[in-house]
């Protein structure tokens, strides 16, 4: 069995799981299967993901700091507490405005797929 599941069957603090390093976007993968991961970001500030896109819809979860998403040409100033979706085959990139650590849920989007073909 996956050593990143178990140790997640019990209690953890999201916040503890990745830690920030400077200049470095840090990543852990939390869970992953045919459906899609989850995995926990940790930006150091001023970091960022050029624009790309996913064939994959993706729930945004901030946990920790501020960042802003431009999705599809469109600012989007999130901080902690807050969701943000980025939906299948969108443009979208990201910019840590402050040290930030997020949780990113990609789920496969069977109509996404088809729109490729």
């Amino acid at each position: 069995m996956d050593s990143q599941r178990v140790a997640l069957t019990t209690p953890a603090s999201i916040r503890d799981l990745v830690t920030f390093q400077d200049g470095a976007i840090v990543s852990r993968v939390l869970l992953k299967n045919r459906s899609g991961t989850v995995t926990l970001f940790a930006f150091a500030s001023g970091q960022l993901l050029s624009e790309h896109q996913t064939p994959y819809d993706a729930l945004v979860h901030v946990v920790e700091g501020r960042g802003i998403f431009q999705l599809d040409g469109k600012d989007h100033k999130v901080s902690s507490g807050e969701v943000l979706l980025l939906p299948a085959n969108i443009p979208h990139a990201v910019h840590a405005k402050d040290d930030f650590k997020m949780i990113l849920t990609m789920i496969k989007n069977p109509e996404a797929d088809e729109e490729r073909t």
